[in-house]
């Protein structure tokens, strides 16, 4: 009776420690949590507050200047904020599904075949991958100048497709994720290159796929640098060139209620992305990517 009374009682204190460790990590979670997102909260507040109100105090409740700010924005013939959010919605997108197909593409041409010179193009690759975007901004322009692309969106989706970065992580993926022996079964089986690819790959490689989708699409949305060089007119203009005149305005006539307003609309479409392909992340790492 004593050993079982022993057992019954280190049975339940075992039990009360996995509990406390659970509200335990539950609690430290949560005010992670709190943390990340009071940002957000912050910005979605001051969006509903009049210029003078942010100016005066802080605050978490929400205002009621929200539809006055929006309408603003839209009233202001100088801001073609409509057509800012379509052209970089436009270029986020069609870089985010180029760059995750081709460097999947290449990733998996590395890994899967064999040739002459297989190392040193991939080193090639990673040393590409190690040079700033800036140390060539000025013979871009030039280059772009030559082929009168200049004020037009080729300059921003074209370059973007050789990723080096996203293929030395598809080929990082695949190395633990993508049998050869499935690729030489569908050869035996009279598949074509393109055919296994894209029928056999590329399901593999959602999860990856729709990570890097994310990165590519919050990158490329918010990118600053290579619009402003390329694009001059008012009607290709993207939304982060729209923000930074609108920050960059006279302090005196700024207003930063809309400005936090234009902040808000810029940040929706980066959560509509990431709600839609995160649910392939999390299959991916419930399930596994074979399975996925």
């Amino acid at each position: 009776m004593n050993y079982s009374d022993n057992t019954a009682q280190d049975d339940k204190g075992g039990k009360t420690l996995l509990n406390v460790k659970r509200i335990f990590c539950y609690v430290v979670l949560s005010i992670f949590a709190i943390i990340s997102l009071l940002p957000f909260w912050i910005l979605i507040v001051n969006a509903t507050r009049s210029h003078y109100q942010i100016l005066g105090s802080f605050s978490l409740i929400p205002g009621t200047a929200g539809l006055k700010n929006i309408h603003k924005i839209l009233a202001n013939a100088n801001l073609p904020v409509v057509s800012a959010m379509i052209n970089s919605l436009f270029v986020a997108v069609c870089v985010s599904a180029l760059t995750t197909y081709f460097s999947t593409m290449t990733a998996y041409g590395v890994h899967a075949y064999s040739f002459k010179f297989k190392k040193f193009a991939y080193v090639f690759i990673l040393m590409i991958m190690m040079v700033p975007a800036q140390v060539s901004a000025a013979g871009f322009v030039k280059q772009m100048t030559a082929f009168n692309w200049m004020d037009t969106f080729i300059p921003l989706i074209l370059p973007a497709i050789a990723a080096p970065a996203i293929v030395f992580f598809m080929k990082q993926y695949m190395e633990g994720a993508l049998p050869l022996e499935i690729v030489e079964a569908a050869r035996i089986d009279g598949g074509n290159e393109f055919y296994n690819f894209n029928a056999i790959v590329l399901p593999i490689m959602k999860p990856a796929i729709a990570t890097q989708a994310i990165f590519a699409f919050v990158t490329t949305f918010n990118n600053y640098f290579m619009p402003a060089m390329v694009l001059t007119s008012d009607k290709k203009k993207t939304i982060p060139i729209i923000i930074a005149t609108m920050r960059g305005a006279d302090y005196a006539n700024q207003d930063f209620g809309t400005v936090y307003m234009l902040l808000a609309i810029a940040v929706v479409p980066l959560i509509i992305v990431y709600l839609c392909l995160s649910k392939f992340i999390i299959r991916g790492i419930a399930l596994g990517s074979v399975k996925g």
